[in-house]
């Protein structure tokens, strides 16, 4: 190759040229207005996250769903399946807590931040039966007090896992985790 031959291959056509510095300041528009729209789309999903936001509620009110609908499918297993007979306290536990499978959704589809407040009611009743169950199992209260006078026992433990882990430990544990995620879905949609 001589030495015109490879300005001529390495050099654009002149008309190239200007066609590319006219398009100059179009394609910087371009360019401008895409990288605003990646900001803004990272800005608003920065946004569905934060602290505030209702899909965040969302997702705490979801998760308080699952737990529960995990402890009614529990509470049908042990006492449909294995045949364990549940306790008054036991009942009155499912009192408060089949409902939400039910209403949790209602709240969910479409969004309607209120559900927590219709729930929350029910969670805390619920927690205060299964601590009263769970001190009755822990000899912290008394026998004279317990309200299973007729049937199964409030006191017995019918199951047991790892030497500490009973029905009544995974019914108190359920209203409090079920507590916890319904009071801060409540702080974070009402910001």
């Amino acid at each position: 190759m001589t030495k015109r031959s490879r300005k001529q291959a390495v050099s654009p056509p002149i008309g190239a040229s200007q066609r590319s510095l006219n398009e100059s300041p179009a394609r910087a528009v371009r360019t401008r207005e895409q990288a605003e729209r990646s900001l803004a789309s990272f800005a608003s999903l920065r946004m569905s996250t934060d602290r505030g936001s209702p899909d965040a509620a969302w997702a705490l009110v979801f998760a308080c769903w699952l737990v529960a609908t995990v402890a009614t499918l529990g509470a049908l297993f042990f006492s449909e399946v294995m045949q364990l007979p549940p306790c008054a306290l036991c009942w009155y536990q499912r009192i408060f807590i089949f409902p939400l499978v039910l209403l949790l959704p209602m709240g969910l589809f479409p969004w309607d931040r209120r559900v927590i407040r219709y729930a929350l009611p029910l969670l805390l009743v619920g927690t205060l039966f299964s601590l009263f169950q769970l001190l009755l199992v822990w000899e912290v209260i008394p026998e004279s007090i317990q309200p299973c006078r007729q049937g199964v026992s409030c006191k017995d433990v019918q199951i047991e896992w790892l030497g500490f882990l009973s029905i009544p430990l995974l019914s108190f544990v359920a209203f409090l985790v079920m507590n916890a995620l319904l009071i801060a879905a409540h702080f974070r949609s009402s910001r």
